[in-house]
């Protein structure tokens, strides 16, 4: 059994005030003197005797008992009582509360979101806070934000709390956890609270240094959502692709095929899910509407094919015709870039490489007859380690070391045959280097292996018997993928695999330049702009707000957070320079997916639904009945219908 705490006990000494509190009554003036004309109250005034006797007045004040119950009661609450809960006490409590995507789910009964539910619970620590304990609050979603330090200011905690709200992406309950970790080098720290609707990643690479108290709050309803929008170009036009998910609540089975119907031998109850409106949006106009049925638990496509002769911003919205729980994954955003043709550039001396090319359509290739090669191109083939204009988002050398790469390997003149390759690679795939001969051979040099390669900045992609003979790499320029041996010096261009890796390299600066398929942009930052270099620009947005940005030198605008679902407006002072929106959530937020176990490497932490008991504070009790004393004593002896009788 728990027995009631003190926080304040040395308050006891104000006891001592009750010794001179009733002295006072006994030390109470006589009555004065007063002559009468008759002797017939005489009576009167022997009861008053016997009624003001010490012991008789003790007996018999009832002011006297109500100011010792108000003293007593005003002393107790100065002594901070508490009702424990069983566990030891912690003095610096760390609470995370989960503010991902999924804690914006509504809940059908009462329309309260996730959040709202975990407020108040962590409102409820904040209340029981006793005088030696401190909390702090940090927020977690995509990364982690410590909203305060340790306090036991209940006013400060509750704004932090207040100010709280759904942001829409994943949950990385992972930096929560370091952050809480690092609090624990100014304060110790044995337990952490973690608030959350179990959305999180189940297996979680963190050592556990103190306790985690899991508290998962209820589970939402049902929901309908987009969690996948691209588009892809055709002869005519772009074919667009929209994914729907339908998450069941917790109180609804999932069905066991996407269309609602049992597979052969099936004896599971079919759930025929609702129906969703899916509406296609060209520049706020819409253009397309089609009606689908979600199985919850199941996914659901829908295609629309679309001519456009230039840019476009694609919109599409999703209203299920049942309780949906989450707002912010029925629409999403798509940016299709303006068609044209894919910019080559190919020195007239790489006859092999452009054979190749020319059996490739839609390319405009450079340099030719008539046409004047432009600054910039998305793909570039050259032999020289030196370039100059025109500047690429992809580029392709053969027969060059990069300097990065030249004390790590020498080239020698002998055969050599590709012993390895990464058959994964984009530019590799479905190339067969295995009867290819080599006449230079790139030679590591002596003590140098794969991981001095990694530490220059090179992903190693094919093999020699003594050294590397493809590598590539990721600049913030583009990327770049060197054939450490010249093509002429070998017999690649007279094989089949040749023709492919030309098809590999044109497809990576397809997707590099996004004219070939476009994809709707997740929530958490704004994808890269090309804009002016070295320039500031203001971006605007979708509640009317607006962010700072710079970009580089290299013209790049890039992570811009986009904490809000909408369209952003870049501004140049105040001439907009682009419009893009953002809106498409991660898969696993629209799926309202929860975990009931945390799985650490050397533990697993099970969530608890019920309320987490904390030390109840019994002061305010006292205090309120301190206060009910006094308004009785009041009301009694001094504002009492008729008086008191004498």
């Amino acid at each position: 059994m728990n027995w009631p705490g003190f926080s304040a006990l040395s308050a006891a000494w104000l006891f001592l005030l009750l010794p001179p509190l009733i002295l006072f009554y006994f030390l109470k003036l006589r009555r004065p003197r007063q002559e009468v004309p008759s002797l017939a109250l005489w009576r009167q005034v022997i009861s008053d005797q016997r009624v003001n006797s010490p012991f008789q007045k003790f007996k018999r004040n009832l002011l006297l008992l109500l100011q010792i119950l108000l003293l007593c009661a005003l002393i107790l609450a100065a002594m901070q009582p508490y009702w424990p809960a069983g566990n030891q006490t912690a003095q610096a409590i760390p609470v995370l509360i989960d503010v991902s995507a999924s804690m914006g789910a509504l809940d059908r009964t009462t329309g309260r979101t996730r959040l709202d539910v975990a407020k108040e619970q962590v409102r409820r620590l904040i209340d029981n806070l006793l005088p030696n304990q401190q909390l702090s609050l940090i927020a977690v979603d995509s990364t982690a934000r410590r909203l305060t330090d340790f306090t036991s200011n209940q006013r400060e905690l509750r704004d932090a709390l207040d100010r709280l709200v759904v942001r829409p992406v994943p949950s990385r309950l992972d930096d929560g956890l370091r952050m809480a970790q690092a609090l624990a080098r100014t304060a110790k720290v044995e337990t952490v609270v973690l608030v959350s609707d179990g959305n999180v990643p189940a297996q979680i690479d963190f050592q556990l240094p103190f306790q985690l108290n899991f508290q998962k709050v209820a589970a939402a309803g049902a929901n309908v959502g987009i969690t996948e929008f691209n588009a892809r170009r055709n002869s005519t036009g772009w074919d667009v692709f929209v994914r729907l998910e339908a998450a069941a609540s917790s109180t609804e089975p999932a069905s066991s095929t996407a269309d609602g119907d049992n597979p052969a031998g099936s004896t599971e109850p079919v759930v025929a899910g609702q129906l969703a409106e899916v509406g296609l949006y060209e520049n706020g106009i819409a253009i397309r509407q089609e009606s689908v049925r979600i199985t919850p638990g199941k996914t659901a496509r829908v295609a629309f094919s679309i001519d456009t002769p230039s840019a476009a911003s694609l919109e599409v919205r999703v209203k299920a015709d049942g309780f949906d729980a989450l707002t912010s994954d029925n629409q999403a955003f798509l940016e299709l870039p303006a068609p044209r043709a894919l910019k080559v550039y190919c020195p007239v001396e790489l006859t092999a490489f452009r054979h190749a090319l020319a059996a490739q359509t839609q390319l405009d290739l450079y340099p030719r007859d008539g046409a004047t090669t432009p600054a910039a191109v998305d793909l570039r083939f050259s032999d020289a380690p030196v370039l100059g204009l025109p500047a690429s988002r992809v580029t392709l050398f053969t027969g060059v070391i990069p300097a990065e790469l030249a004390p790590l390997v020498q080239m020698e003149t002998s055969l050599v045959d590709v012993t390895d390759w990464n058959r994964t690679a984009p530019l590799l795939r479905y190339v067969q280097l295995l009867d290819v001969q080599i006449a230079d051979n790139p030679v590591s040099q002596a003590g140098i292996g794969d991981r001095d390669y990694e530490l220059a900045g090179f992903d190693i992609l094919a093999q020699g018997a003594r050294g590397p003979l493809i590598v590539s790499r990721e600049l913030p320029t583009g990327s770049e993928f060197y054939l450490l041996f010249h093509t002429d010096r070998s017999s690649l261009p007279y094989r089949v695999g040749f023709p492919i890796l030309i098809s590999n390299a044109i497809q990576i600066a397809t997707d590099r330049a996004q004219i070939g398929e476009a994809q709707a942009w997740p929530t958490g930052t704004l994808p890269p702009q090309q804009l002016e270099a070295n320039t500031e620009y203001r971006i605007l947005t979708p509640d009317g707000g607006t962010e700072p940005g710079k970009s580089t030198s290299n013209g790049i605008l890039s992570g811009v957070t986009a904490s809000q679902t909408g369209r952003y407006q870049v501004l140049q002072g105040e001439t907009p320079v682009a419009a893009l929106g953002v809106g498409l959530l991660a898969p696993q937020e629209t799926e309202l997916r929860a975990v009931d176990k945390l799985m650490f490497p050397e533990a697993a932490v099970t969530s608890s639904a019920d309320t987490l008991k904390t030390d109840r504070p019994l002061w305010t009790w006292f205090a309120w009945a301190g206060l009910v004393l006094l308004l009785g004593e009041w009301w009694y002896f001094q504002r009492r219908p008729g008086g008191v009788p004498r």
